[in-house]
């Protein structure tokens, strides 16, 4: 091929990998909007994605980009969130108050971020003003790469069931509700993948509801993903006669166990693998049913759908399968909980196994205990806390007001334990150290099982138990293969205790995921700077798309095409470049064997693209300047 010189193999290689790097990107395009459906029979507003209820699935490779361009349809402000991504170096994109200005009405803004060495079942929805509540959420799948085994047989198929109360009420009158001084009250019911109850008794589910069937095949075993996106109330979740086999958690291998049902707490998320291994005399029931509650009170609060087996005789009938029976007694749950463990001697996303880290040898740098109490009048105002602050959004999003050098944006002053003086609204961030090892105790002097969310991280679950926390309760740790994971349950009137190694440069939430107590200021963040980073190694720099708010308004530009369209040009030309390579390569390669080896610059790389995985090629690659990549991508838009 006389026509294609060293250069110009040089040239188009450095248009593939510099502009795409070596791994490759995943785009998506998110309108959000209100529809009007009835899952539970009553008509009323919910929020969809591109029309969907719930929203379509994120499904990526470990250390893809992804990039989602999201169009705000709503009549209110909005920011997506993605439970349990770590956005490493990257808290720009997070999509919460702190982090992000929101989204106004009929505009858009395109996430830019990297699953980097995560793998696992997640899940993104928006984050602000109770809208969960509304809907707008979906899975979000990381899958492993083909290099890391995974440490089980290849499933026979994935599913994804999103479980969570509901209220025929929308997001806004529950807020109405909370900013009255009133609790929420009993859910309406339980939504299995944004459908009702099947009608499993003709006096609790009226006719004419819509519900979920997983059609399955007999013989096979399915990788069932299973996500709590409800408000507040903890789930058990079984599938009648079948066992439930735990493998992950939130991006982290278990040890194998069966269980017949499992708690669920607000914003958790599991993988099953469950075998179809029953006669199929008949479909069976998959429930979803409130836990710590009275029975009797609750009973029409369950959601039911149907596992349909592709030989199945008949219908589900009868009774469903029974709930643990302890309505006043957490231990069961608790014990649960703690027989969750991680698989030590598995590769998650990388070649290393998840036990390699060895957390219980690490000396702790930080103490935090955060107290949560009954929500509490404060000005006049319905509020929940965190050690007696009850947290208030920053006009100027925490890292926005530290680049500008906004003052007065925030305070770095949140006590690291509860505090002996009134409650107060506030806007007090933990001022933590980068590659600091902390214990963070989360008491919870609540009348309610809560969650316990932290943004950025993965922390390890080590204790828990009940009473006040003491130092004595230190002894009972598991400091060998605790769970990791982003979320995690409180029991009322006890504790949780989790370690988590601060290596991710940001500002990251921590918070309540019961709605209702988020929605009224049971959060704060942690404030994580790196002062010997000069030059954005442990921090990306603000994105040039970034959306301006509160003090730094005047900044705002009108809104305009994304910057994530040089993105998808550069996408466009990779394939063009990919045809020119593949119809180059149609000539034998040891061709250009010795014009290769005199490069002494040069180095190797391989190129593998989702689309293309079977087309891979080892190209010539040299060194170019950032400089020089930005001039080159954003020419690319003309072609």
């Amino acid at each position: 091929m006389e026509s294609f010189s060293l250069l110009q193999w040089i040239c188009i290689a450095l248009f593939f990998c510099l502009c795409f790097g070596a791994d490759p990107f995943a785009n998506y395009e998110f309108e959000l909007s209100y529809i009007t459906a009835s899952p539970l029979g009553v008509a009323q507003q919910v929020i969809a994605v591109n029309g969907k209820f719930p929203g379509p699935v994120i499904n990526v490779t470990t250390n893809y980009n992804v990039v989602v361009n999201v169009k705000n349809k709503l009549d209110e402000n909005l920011l997506i969130t993605w439970s349990g991504i770590q956005m490493r170096r990257s808290s720009w994109q997070d999509g919460v108050l702190g982090t992000n200005c929101p989204i106004p009405p009929n505009w858009n803004w395109t996430y830019q971020f990297q699953v980097k060495d995560q793998i696992g079942s997640f899940f993104y929805f928006p984050s602000l003003n109770m809208q969960r509540a509304s809907g707008g959420f979906g899975p979000f799948i990381i899958t492993n790469r083909n290099i890391i085994p995974i440490p089980f047989n290849m499933p026979d198929g994935d599913i994804v069931i999103m479980i969570g109360d509901w209220y025929t009420r929308n997001h806004t009158a529950l807020r109405k509700a909370l900013d009255g001084g009133k609790a929420l009250g009993m859910p309406d019911g339980v939504l299995i993948n944004g459908k009702g109850p099947y009608k499993y008794n003709s006096t609790l589910v009226p006719d004419g509801i819509d519900y979920e069937t997983i059609n399955v095949n007999p013989g096979k075993t399915y990788r069932i993903r299973v996500h709590n996106v409800g408000v507040s109330t903890c789930l058990n979740f079984r599938i009648q006669n079948h066992n439930l086999l735990l493998a992950e958690t939130e991006g982290y291998y278990t040890s194998q166990q069966n269980y017949t049902s499992l708690d669920i707490h607000v914003g958790q998320s599991y993988s099953f693998l469950v075998t179809m291994d029953q006669n199929a005399s008949s479909d069976y029931y998959i429930v979803a049913s409130a836990r710590f509650v009275n029975q009797s009170l609750w009973q029409r609060v369950t959601g039911v759908a149907v596992l349909h087996y592709s030989n199945s005789k008949g219908k589900a009938t009868g009774p469903l399968p029974d709930p643990p029976n302890d309505v006043y007694d957490t231990s069961y749950s608790l014990n649960q909980a703690m027989s969750i463990r991680q698989n030590v001697s598995a590769s998650g996303a990388r070649p290393n196994p998840q036990g390699s880290f060895h957390y219980g040898s690490i000396n702790v740098t930080d103490v935090y205990v955060l107290q949560s109490l009954p929500p509490t009048t404060i000005d006049g105002k319905l509020r929940a806390t965190y050690n007696g602050i009850s947290f208030v959004n920053p006009d100027t999003p925490i890292r926005l007001a530290d680049v500008y050098k906004v003052k007065g944006a925030y305070k770095l002053d949140f006590p690291n334990k509860p505090l002996d003086r009134p409650p107060r609204i506030d806007r007090s961030i933990i001022n933590a150290t980068y590659k600091g090892f902390i214990e963070i105790i989360l008491q919870n002097n609540d009348s309610v099982v809560q969650s316990f969310h932290m943004d950025g991280y993965s922390f390890f679950v080590v204790g828990m138990g009940y009473g006040i926390w003491t130092e004595n309760n230190r002894g009972s740790y598991n400091r060998w293969d605790a769970i990791s994971r982003s979320s995690v349950q409180v029991f009322a009137g006890g504790w949780t205790a989790v370690f988590v190694s601060l290596d991710n440069v940001g500002v990251w939430n921590l918070r309540a995921d019961n709605l209702d107590r988020w929605y009224l200021g049971q959060e704060t963040y942690m404030r994580i700077v790196n002062p010997e980073d000069k030059s954005n190694k442990t921090e990306f720099p603000v994105p040039d798309n970034a959306l301006y708010c509160g003090a730094l308004s005047s900044k705002q530009k009108p809104q305009k095409t994304s910057s994530a369209s040089i993105i998808r040009a550069c996408s466009k030309l990779y394939f063009a470049l990919l045809a020119v390579l593949l119809s180059a390569a149609s000539q034998p390669f040891s061709e250009y064997g010795n014009e290769v080896s005199m490069g002494a610059n040069l180095h190797r790389a391989i190129i593998q693209d989702l689309a293309l995985e079977k087309l891979k090629m080892k190209l010539v690659v040299a060194p170019l300047p950032s400089s020089s990549l930005t001039r080159l991508c954003s020419s690319s838009e003309s072609l």
